[in-house]
Order: C-alpha cells, then structure tokens, then sequence
C-alpha cells in the first residue's frame, strides 16, 4: 500500500516524504515538485497564468496517474484532497497520513520562504489563519494524525509514521528485508513470497502450539500463489532447540526437494525462528526464508536481526549464523491465543527497549495490569483486538531496527541488545528451562542495573538516583519477576556464565543500565561476580 502525507502547507510533507521513501526503499513522488516539471513553471506562476481550477484539474490529473503506478510515499499538495473523487482514490491506494502542525509554527515556516506558496502571504500570519480556517472542517475529517511538535526533527517525525504503519526495512551488508507489523498479515504471506522471485516450494515449520492454530491459514495463502507447501511440526520448548531438531528439518527439506530458489518459513516464537533460520542457513550453504513470528516476544525481539541457531548442552545459541530473513511479517491478531505468562515474557523485551532508548513505553503499561496477577495460562482474546497494540509493537521494534541497521553483526552498538541476558541466559539453563526467556530477562536487566549501583566506583560513573526501582516497578507492574529465585544456586549461575558466548578470558561482557535511554558496556570479572551481586 502507498504512503500519502496531507496536511496544510508548510506542515514538511516533502521533508518527511523524502526520509520515508529512503527507508522503506520505495518510490518518492511530490506532487507539486511533479506538477512544476511537467508545466516548466513554478506552482505560484501556474496559479497567476491559469488560475486555482486549472491547477487543481492538473493535480487531480497527477493523483490519478500515481495511484495507478506502483506504491510510492506520496507527498500531496496541501489542498490536494478537497477534491472528493482524488480523495476516495487515494484513500483506496494507501494509508493517508495528517501533519498536524500548530498554526503558529506555520505562519512561521511559511515565512521562510516568501512567494512560494500562491493561496498565502508569508508576510502576514493572518493569510496563513484565514486558509487553515477556511479548511478546518476539510482537515479535522482526516482521522490517522501525527502531531508534530515545533523542535521535532523530519527525521523524528519519520520514525513516528514507521510506528504508526507498522512499516520498516532493515538493511545491511547482507541485503535488506522488510519487517511489517499489523492485523491479519498471515493472509499476505503467500503474497510477500510471491515478490521474492521464483519461489516453487516452500517448508512452513511450526511447533506443536503455532502449527495447529495457524498453519492452515499460512499454507494457504502460499498455495494460493501457486507455491507447493510442505508443512513440519517440530516439539515446542527451548529444550528442543537442538542439533537434532535441525537435523530433522534437513531430512524433510531433503524430501521435499528443497533447492535454491525455494523457501523456508517459519511460524511460531522465538524458538522455531531461530531453528528454521538457522537450518534454512545451513542448507545449500543458505536458502531464503521467511519468519512469521506468533509470540509478542519473537514479534518485538527474537524474530528481528537475523540472528539464528540452537542450545548446546553448555549454553544457549552457541552455535548459529548470521542468515536474515527475507522478510518478517507480525500479524498481532494471532496475540489474541497467548497465555498470560507469554504476554510477559514478550513486554519483557519491550521494556528492556525503553530502557535502551527511552521510547515511553513504560507509560503504556497500564494497558496490561490484568496481566500482574493473571494465572500463567490465563488467555486475554480481547488484547489482541486492541486498536493501539500494533503501534505499540512497532514502537518496540523501531528500536531494533535502528540498532541491526547500524551494527548488522554486533561489532558495537548491538551488543547493548544484551541487555539482562548475560545472567538471563544462565538462569534459563540452571532452572532446566523453568524460567522462561523474558521472565530471565526482567530478573536479568534488574540484576544488572543492582550490580552498576554496587559496582559504580569501579565503573566510574553512577545511575541515575530512582531507576533502579523505577525499573523493578515496571516489570512487576505487568507480572514479571525481578529477583533472582531463592531455590537457584548463584555459583550454579555463575558457572553457566562461564560457557556465554560473550565471555572474554576470565570476564563476562555486561550491559549496565543507569537511566532510561542510556546504558553502558563494560567486562565484569568472573570471580568478583562469583562473591555475589551486593
């Protein structure tokens, strides 16, 4: 679907268009950028030597010719819309996007550039009041609004509408993908298949949860553009996350005669993410596919940024590759089946964002108290039915996104993503599992953020004074445990911190916290970690 952003002039829609269009990798068209190289004249002139009717006949004209055309983010002249038959159009071609920007901060922009805008006077405000009021009803119609604020950058604003759509494309050394997020995106999956290329045969693999609810739909939509289907069932749980597992899968992409030009596509949490990418990167020295993550926590994290593999006896994901997926689709409305304990594990990584780049989110999470005291397998359907939910899912991802693009094999930047998953990781395997990802993550990140307090001296800086409760309250709010559980031997945990990928020599690699937005990487010694976190 195209992008459209409408709004009054001088609200920045061909600042923000441009931005947009780079990002999602599509095609950029300013209508009235468009409209003065068609005519030879700039639009202040067409309006002196034809009038307003004849520009808007050419304008209507110029929408008519864009929404035929291939989707494009679309920036549209600031009365483009009050044409009621180019309005259904482009309504019927994308998402339309409101810049509603304070009159003041108008008048003031407008005056920027003198001359360039025939319907106002740069000289004087009042013009600039007189057409907003003239079109406020025409603009208050517009329903899907993005408010922006006087010192708010176009790139802000940019990232803000990615949120809202649901829309991102990761790009790396690698290629680039494309992560969508929002309701119903299983039915698209055949068709996001079909624009890879040549796509004969595809291997869906689920797990005895994912597969039974959603498999159907999803084998579907991949016949339905003439793609012979596979389907695999693999056990759920971490605890089979392993060689052998891979190994199955490879036996029946044997059988299915998997070559390629041909795809795997994963259906479930983070577990058969990681296993599918992994064996779809191994097989013919890697094939394409496809990750459609069915789990809030593979939704916000686990199914982003191409990491793939599986546990070894000695410690989670030490063996794997880098093998990013041809494109991610989220479709939320699958939320609606996951139990309570699920729903927390997955804000588990959605808070461990906010602690990364201070999105808010917290602020949101009254959105789920249910959850606090909710029994484990306790199921919320109308969750998932919840208008803001996939913006709020956006907004967790955006912030992956940003860090896989900047750091694509974590040599910086991406190993903050570690966050609570250096003791996270040892308590999931010293529990036998019993912990669960995101449940090791909330006690992970807050045993971090107590071991910077403790550690600040050494560290040379010091959290902010608050945050580490404000950190606890957060993850407890929605049900989540913070401390470390009393039946687990904390030399057990240390000892399985000695087999973590990110260990150096006799060091662990630990992301601190002492802020919301601001964390810092530094090594702790494994034996002053042995002596405890006090």
């Amino acid at each position: 679907m195209g992008i459209f952003l409408y709004g009054p002039p001088g609200s920045g829609k061909s600042s923000v268009a441009k931005i947009l269009a780079k990002r999602l990798d599509m095609p950029l068209a300013d209508i009235d950028r468009m409209i003065e190289q068609r005519e030879g004249q700039p639009i202040s002139a067409i309006f002196a030597s034809k009038g307003e009717c004849a520009f808007r006949e050419i304008e209507k004209n110029v929408i008519k010719e864009i929404a035929a055309g291939p989707d494009a983010v679309v920036a549209l002249g600031g009365g483009a819309l009050l044409d009621p038959d180019s309005r259904r159009l482009v309504e019927r071609s994308g998402e339309v996007l409101f810049l509603d920007v304070d009159r003041e901060v108008l008048a003031e922009r407008m005056s920027y550039s003198p001359g360039t805008r025939p319907l106002v006077n740069s000289d004087r405000p009042q013009t600039v009041f007189s057409l907003l009021d003239k079109r406020a009803e025409h603009y208050a119609s517009f329903a899907n609004r993005i408010k922006v604020g006087r010192r708010e950058t176009v790139s802000k604003v940019a990232d803000r509408i990615q949120e809202r759509l649901g829309r991102f494309v990761v790009k790396g050394l690698s290629g680039e993908y494309r992560v969508d997020i929002g309701n119903g995106l299983l039915d698209r999956v055949g068709v996001a298949a079909a624009a890879l290329g040549r796509v004969c045969r595809a291997v869906l693999v689920g797990d005895e949860n994912s597969m039974p609810l959603y498999g159907a739909k999803a084998e579907n939509s991949l016949s339905s553009v003439g793609i012979k289907v596979t389907p695999v069932t693999i056990p759920a749980g971490e605890q089979h996350k392993t060689i052998a597992t891979v190994e199955g899968l490879w036996s029946r992409f044997r059988a299915a005669e998997l070559t390629r030009d041909d795809l795997v596509v994963a259906l479930g949490g983070g577990v058969v993410g990681d296993m599918s990418g992994f064996a779809a990167a191994c097989w013919m020295r890697g094939i394409r596919w496809i990750n459609l993550p069915t789990t809030l926590l593979a939704m916000v994290d686990a199914g982003i940024g191409g990491k793939t593999g599986v546990d070894l006896p000695e410690g989670k994901n030490l063996v794997g590759a880098f093998h990013p997926p041809a494109a991610v689709l989220s479709d939320t409305s699958v939320l609606g089946t996951l139990p309570a304990r699920e729903w927390r594990c997955g804000l588990a990584e959605a808070i461990k964002h906010d602690v990364l780049a201070d999105i808010g989110l917290r602020y949101q999470l009254g959105n789920f108290r249910m959850l606090r005291d909710a029994p484990p397998d306790a199921v919320f359907n109308g969750l998932a039915s919840e208008p803001w939910l996939p913006e709020l899912v956006s907004k967790a991802v955006a912030v992956k996104v940003r860090v896989v693009i900047a750091d694509p094999f974590e040599r910086g930047i991406r190993a903050t993503l570690n966050l609570g998953h250096t003791i996270g990781h040892a308590l999931e395997k010293v529990s036998g599992f019993k912990i669960r990802h995101g449940e090791a993550v909330a006690i992970g990140t807050v045993a971090a953020a107590r071991l910077a307090q403790s550690r600040s001296g050494d560290l040379g800086w010091s959290p902010r004074a608050g945050f580490l409760e404000e950190l606890k309250n957060a993850f407890s709010s929605v049900g989540l445990p913070v401390d470390l559980p009393e039946d687990l031997d904390w030399r057990m945990i240390c000892s399985a911190m000695r087999n973590d990928k990110k260990r150096q020599q006799d060091s662990v690699r630990f992301v601190f916290p002492y802020h919301w937005g601001g964390v810092k990487i530094a090594n702790e010694p494994l034996s002053r970690l042995e002596l405890g976190l006090e």
